[in-house]
């Protein structure tokens, strides 16, 4: 991954990771998904990282999101 981005959240539910990534393009947040699930058993993580220069923005929007740490 290009140092210029940092893991700020770890899912299991891609679904949800997504959507956490639709809502922080929408905020003009550059976001990626990295999806590290096996694609036949489910087990493994989904990470998802944010430009670093958007960090503190990122935190503050997943934060009033009011998800559930998983």
């Amino acid at each position: 991954m290009n140092p210029n981005w940092t893991k700020i959240k770890v899912y299991t539910n891609a679904v949800q990771a997504e959507i956490v990534k639709q809502m922080l393009v929408e905020n003009n947040i550059p976001a990626v998904v990295l999806n590290k699930q096996d694609s036949s058993y489910l087990f493994g993580v989904i990470e998802l990282y944010v430009d670093n220069d958007h960090f503190a923005e990122a935190a503050a929007l997943i934060d009033s999101y009011g998800e559930e740490d998983e």
